[in-house]
């Protein structure tokens, strides 16, 4: 990819957008960026991106658009609305939506731009602001593959596991799996750390064990050690993997199958939303469960 010619937007500038599209203004690309709150994108334009006022002027101005925002409603403004990407998409140019939303509105997406001559893809990712900050995402893309090809250099900057899905809304299915996998996980995280708590065990140590055998897992390594220090600030906002499991649920419905974990760990992060943690990270689910267990 010329370095030089090629021109990247992004929208959306939270705990991940704001490292991923570091890391392409780092490797050398023009970048042009918005966000609802400006503020967000001063570390942004301090690297060089260029403010734009809208997602449409950031798609006028840029051959590729990455999105990084929060809820489907976010993604449907910020493709569809009034000043909207889709308004300044023809023929050649790319957008690629990162944020984590139905794999139904990844499709309308892709239709929409295929109507401009236009390509898209469907790319979410998985790792949280620790993989966000360290350019190792899993990153998960549905769409054309030779699109995919195109992107996949700029993707090797994000992430360290990339991988082609399949078609439009692939990789929103997908990213549902995963989010299906840590749902059920979490709680079986937290609860570990409840009962060896209660057993009198010294945390650092049963997690040396158990992270080493068969209960290994991305959660031990990186949230558990969290909880026991007390972090419950976000990688990952309650709040955001509330509405996941919402989706996924739906998509479970729509296919006409049943998915019992996934509904209870959604009703156990529904309680740690009551308790006013929507904005803590997802391992804040220990929060609720202690107070199940009646541990202060």
């Amino acid at each position: 990819m010329d370095k030089q010619s090629l021109k990247l937007g992004w929208i959306g500038t939270g705990v991940m957008g704001t490292p991923m599209f570091g890391h392409l203004l780092s490797a050398g690309f023009k970048g042009y960026v918005h966000s609802r709150t400006r503020s967000k994108a001063a570390g942004l334009t301090e690297k060089g991106a260029v403010w734009c006022d809208s997602p449409q002027q950031v798609a006028e101005a840029s051959d590729i658009v990455f999105t990084m925002v929060g809820y489907p409603n976010d993604v449907k403004q910020v493709y569809f609305g009034e000043n909207g990407i889709l308004r300044s998409m023809y023929t050649g140019k790319t957008v690629v939506d990162m944020t984590t939303t139905s794999p139904q509105l990844a499709i309308e997406i892709y239709q929409a731009a295929s109507q401009k001559g236009a390509f898209a893809l469907d790319a979410p990712v998985s790792g949280g602001d620790i993989g966000a900050r360290n350019g190792t995402l899993s990153i998960m893309a549905g769409g054309d593959h030779d699109v995919f090809e195109n992107i996949k250099p700029l993707f090797e900057l994000l992430g360290k596991k990339i991988i082609h899905t399949g078609g439009a809304g692939s990789g929103q299915h997908t990213k549902m799996a995963n989010q299906i996998t840590i749902a059920s996980t979490m709680v079986g995280v937290c609860e570990s750390l409840i009962y060896g708590f209660r057993a009198g065990l010294d945390m650092e140590t049963m997690l040396k064990a158990i992270g080493g055998g068969a209960a290994a897992c991305w959660t031990i390594d990186n949230l558990a050690p969290r909880i026991t220090k007390g972090d419950f600030e976000p990688g990952f906002f309650v709040d955001h993997f509330i509405k996941d499991m919402g989706i996924a649920l739906v998509e479970a419905e729509r296919m006409g199958i049943v998915l019992p974990g996934l509904a209870l760990a959604h009703q156990l992060y529904l309680s740690v939303k009551a308790k006013g943690y929507g904005k803590k990270g997802t391992q804040a689910l220990m929060l609720a469960l202690k107070d199940l267990s009646g541990i202060t």
